[in-house]
């Protein structure tokens, strides 16, 4: 199988990194050329357009930054995917090409994207991933896969070598739900890893002991646990925006206004997410919300030996 990944940023970059070492072909396009330099090393080709990408591979992953940069990008593949240009990707599998959406984007966005790619005779895939960047640079991150069975199973070990734990959750639309829950559990987990630290602080607790004994304890969580330690660093590099954030949340509001729900945390999660937005602005690491505490408080919660960078 011939893959195309579009989009070489913070995640896009990790996948396509280890789709070439596994020994796929892999064709590469990013608005950055120079992005693509370490794939070019690992035997990656470079295209200079989408429509480039689509005319040399069977699948094409996109890993971008919001729907509309999904949907300008599927609009340019279109003519280089249609069946009348080229043969089945394996015979009896239908759709000439398949898409697989691996950026996080809404259900409803999910949905009227496939529309579009079905009507072109193209078959789509939805496969958000969670768990960090430093996940995606080992091949372990978690993939949400969502779409048709036999399309997942054809790209299954492409899916195996990009991540540690593949879930296929259903049909299209469904990855979305779980991928933008996740990230909203995610951004209180990491409201309430900020508190418990400064909590410990102002009672004269050692923080690297205070760390590692709510590690060990009840009160731990995945974000305790990884972006806890840029807290204790003070980089709270985390390589996800304010921005990042914030349009996820958004995702999430989006949802429980859908589905009638009620979120209170959700709704103050969201509020303190703005108002460090405003602070340091939407390019900002998404972990200095815990800065807003700091700053309240006069105090700094840092400990030595912790990393500037999760590896």
């Amino acid at each position: 199988m011939r893959y195309g990944v579009i989009g070489l940023g913070s995640l896009g970059g990790h996948l396509a990194a280890s789709l070439a070492k596994a020994g796929f072909e892999v064709w590469v396009n990013d608005l950055d050329r120079a992005l693509a330099d370490r794939h070019l090393a690992l035997g990656a080709h470079w295209a200079d357009s989408p429509a480039a990408i689509a005319a040399n591979t069977d699948a094409v992953i996109t890993c971008l930054p919001s729907p509309t940069a999904s949907e300008a990008v599927l609009d340019a593949m279109l003519p280089a995917m249609r069946p009348a240009v080229r043969p089945p990707v394996r015979p009896g599998t239908g759709p000439a090409m398949h898409w697989i959406e691996m950026s996080t984007v809404s259900r409803a966005d999910v949905l009227r994207l496939a529309e579009k790619a079905a009507a072109a005779e193209i078959g789509m895939l939805e496969a958000p991933v969670t768990g960090g960047v430093h996940l995606a640079a080992r091949g372990e991150i978690t993939v949400l896969v969502g779409g048709d069975q036999a399309v997942f199973e054809t790209h299954r070990p492409a899916f195996d070598v990009m991540g540690g734990r593949i879930f296929h959750l259903g049909p299209l639309g469904q990855a979305s739900v779980v991928k933008v829950i996740t990230n909203m559990m995610a951004f209180i987990h990491l409201q309430s890893c900020a508190e418990g630290l400064m909590l410990a602080a102002k009672g004269g607790i050692d923080l690297a002991t205070a760390w590692q004994a709510i590690a060990a304890s009840s009160g731990n969580s995945f974000v305790h646990e990884t972006e806890g330690q840029l807290i204790l660093n003070g980089s709270y590099d985390i390589a996800f925006t304010m921005d990042l954030a914030l349009k996820d949340l958004g995702f999430a509001s989006g949802f429980a206004r859908e589905f009638g729900l009620d979120l209170p945390l959700l709704e103050r999660t969201s509020t303190i997410f703005e108002d460090a937005k405003a602070r340091y602005g939407g390019q900002a690491q998404s972990p200095m919300i815990a800065r807003l505490q700091e700053e309240a408080a006069g105090l700094d919660l840092r400990a030595p030996g912790f990393p500037g960078r999760l590896e």
